[in-house]
C-alpha cells in the first residue's frame, strides 16, 4: 500500500477510508496521541494509538524525532484545532530517536542553537516553513521568466573575471600550497595551475550573461555566487544565490519596470501557494517582537508588509534627491545615523536606505543615477559625466534588495572607464567584443535570492534562510 502525504489527508473530503502514512513524531502525549509530520505541510496530523493493545515496548519507542509508519482510518477529529485524525490500527517504528540525545525536543530553541544544528533544524516548524517558502519562491523565479520567454543560462562558477571590481573573491587553485611554483621574479606561476591562469569563484554571472543577451535577446541566470568579504553581519553570506536577468534593447526605465513586476509576481505567487507557512511565520514574528521595545517593533505584520509591496507602486527617486532628503532629515541633523550624510557622493548605508523606505516615503523605493565613482565599471555614463544609469531597489526591513543598471554599450567609453580603474582589457577581450560587434542598449539587475527569502519569511538573519550558511570562520556541514 502506498503511503499518503499528510497535506493530502488534511485536505481530503473523504473520511472512514483506510490510510497509510509515514513521518516523524513531533510529540507523543498520554501514551495515546501522536502529532505526526512528514514535511509536506506545517500542519501535523493527530494519530490516536490504541495503547491498551499496543506493546509497552513499542509505546516506549514513540519519541520525538522517531520515524514511524502508521495504518488506520481517517476520521473526523473529536478534539479542537484539527479537522481529521487517524485511528491507528497498526504501527511500525522505522527509525528510533533517543530522547536523551535528540536536540530538537518540542521546546523553544534559540536561533543560534538551531544554526549549530543546521542538519536537524529543518525538522522544526519554523525551518520547515522557511524552506518550503524558499522552494516555492525559487520555482516562481523560473516560472516568471519562462512565461516571459527568457532563456535560462548557466554561467560559470569558476571564472577569471571580477565582475564587480571589488577583488573580494575566493581563489580556485590546484597548486600545492606548501610548495608553490614561482616565476623568475618570485611571483606565483599561475601558468602551472589547472586552468593555466589565476581563477576565482564567481561573484556574478552578469558579464557572461550580457554576451548571451546580445544574441538571445533576454536571458536570466539563477545560481550560486561567492564573496570573500569578511562581513560577519546578519545580511551577508560568503555563498549565496543570485538571480540576474539581462535584456537587450532595454534602457534603465525598462529595467526598473521589469524588476518591479518580477518582485511583485514572485511574492504574490508565494503568498498564494504558502498561505499556511506564511501565517505561521507571521505568528512567530509577532511573538518575537513582544520582547522588543515598542520603538523597535515593526509597524506592519508580515502579511501586511508583503501586501504593502504588492499594493504600492515603487517610488522612483534620483540619488541626488535622496541625498537632499537624508541631509535634511531629523536623524541626520541630530546625528542619530551611524554614518552622517554630509555631501553628495556618499555611499548610502542600510540605515539610510531603510529611512527612505520606512520613514520618509513609506513604500518601496527605486534609487537611480548614482555617482559614477561608487558604482561598477560597466554602468552607462550619463551625459553629466559624473553619474551612471544605475538603480537600486530598497525594501522595508532589508534596505537594498536589487542592484542593476543600464550597461555601457559604447566601446570607447567602456575602454576609457576600464583604463581609469586599472581593469585589464586583455582579460576582458571577450566582453569588449560585444561592444565591437553589434552593440546595443541593454540592461539588467541582480537580486540576492536569500535577501528575497529573508523579506518574504520575516526572518532577520540571512543565515536562517539558506540550508547551510557559509560565513567567515564557518563552513560546517
Amino acid at each position: 500500500m502506498k503511503h499518503t502525504k499528510v497535506k493530502e489527508l488534511l485536505n481530503s473530503a473523504q473520511t472512514l477510508q483506510e490510510v497509510y502514512v509515514k513521518g516523524w513524531v513531533r510529540t507523543f502525549r498520554n501514551n495515546q496521541f501522536i502529532a505526526l509530520n512528514d514535511g509536506s505541510t506545517i500542519n501535523n496530523i493527530q494519530c490516536v494509538v490504541d495503547f491498551e493493545n499496543t506493546p509497552a515496548e513499542t509505546l516506549k519507542r514513540i519519541t520525538t524525532g522517531a520515524a514511524v509508519a502508521l495504518k488506520g482510518s481517517l476520521t473526523e477529529s473529536k478534539g479542537a484545532g484539527q479537522k481529521y485524525e487517524i485511528q491507528v490500527t497498526s504501527l511500525e517504528i522505522l527509525g528510533d530517536s533517543d530522547p536523551e540525545k535528540f536536540p530538537m525536543q518540542p521546546k523553544k530553541h534559540t536561533l543560534e542553537f538551531l544554526r549549530a544544528n543546521a542538519h536537524l533544524r529543518v525538522r522544526t516548524n519554523a525551518f520547515g516553513a522557511i524552506m518550503r517558502v524558499r522552494s516555492v519562491l525559487s520555482f516562481a523565479v523560473h516560472q516568471y521568466f519562462q512565461e516571459k520567454g527568457f532563456v535560462y543560462v548557466n554561467t560559470p562558477v569558476i571564472t577569471g573575471a571580477d565582475a564587480e571590481g571589488a577583488g573580494e573573491m575566493f581563489q580556485v587553485t590546484s597548486l600545492p600550497l606548501d610548495n608553490l611554483p614561482r616565476t623568475e621574479e618570485g611571483h606565483i606561476d599561475y601558468k602551472k595551475d589547472f586552468f593555466g591562469k589565476h581563477t576565482n569563484l564567481t561573484v556574478s554571472g552578469q558579464l557572461e550573461g550580457e554576451t548571451f543577451a546580445m544574441a538571445l535577446g533576454q536571458i536570466y541566470t539563477f545560481g550560486p555566487t561567492f564573496r570573500a568579504e569578511n562581513s560577519n553581519t546578519s545580511r551577508h553570506l560568503a555563498e549565496f544565490w543570485m538571480i540576474e536577468p539581462e535584456v537587450a534593447f532595454n534602457d534603465l526605465d525598462d529595467n526598473m519596470d521589469l524588476a518591479e513586476d518580477f518582485i511583485q509576481y514572485v511574492i504574490k505567487y508565494t503568498m498564494d501557494k504558502c498561505a499556511d507557512d506564511l501565517k505561521f511565520l507571521e505568528g512567530r514574528l509577532l511573538e518575537e517582537e513582544k520582547s522588543k521595545p515598542q520603538a523597535e517593533r515593526s509597524e506592519m505584520t508580515l502579511l501586511e508588509k508583503l501586501n504593502f509591496v504588492l499594493e504600492n507602486n515603487f517610488k522612483r527617486v534620483s540619488y541626488t534627491e535622496a541625498i537632499d532628503i537624508l541631509k535634511n532629515s531629523t536623524p541626520n541633523k541630530k546625528k542619530k545615523f551611524q554614518y552622517i550624510i554630509e555631501e553628495w557622493g556618499a555611499d548610502l548605508q542600510s540605515e539610510h536606505e531603510r529611512f527612505l523606505v520606512e520613514k520618509h516615503f513609506k513604500c518601496p523605493v527605486i534609487l537611480y543615477d548614482y555617482p559614477a565613482n561608487i558604482k561598477a565599471f560597466y554602468m552607462r555614463l550619463n551625459e553629466d559625466g559624473k553619474t551612471v544609469r544605475a538603480m537600486d531597489i530598497l525594501f522595508p526591513g532589508i534596505g537594498e534588495i536589487v542592484g542593476g543598471s543600464q550597461r555601457e554599450e559604447r566601446y570607447d567609453v567602456l575602454v576609457e572607464k576600464m583604463k581609469t580603474l586599472g581593469i585589464d582589457e586583455e582579460e576582458l577581450w571577450w566582453y569588449l567584443d560585444t561592444r565591437r560587434f553589434g552593440t546595443a542598449v541593454h540592461s539588467g539587475f541582480g537580486l540576492g535570492f536569500e535577501r528575497l527569502v529573508l523579506f518574504v519569511t520575516g526572518m532577520t538573519n540571512i543565515r536562517d534562510v539558506i540550508p547551510f550558511p557559509r560565513t567567515p570562520g564557518n563552513a560546517e556541514f
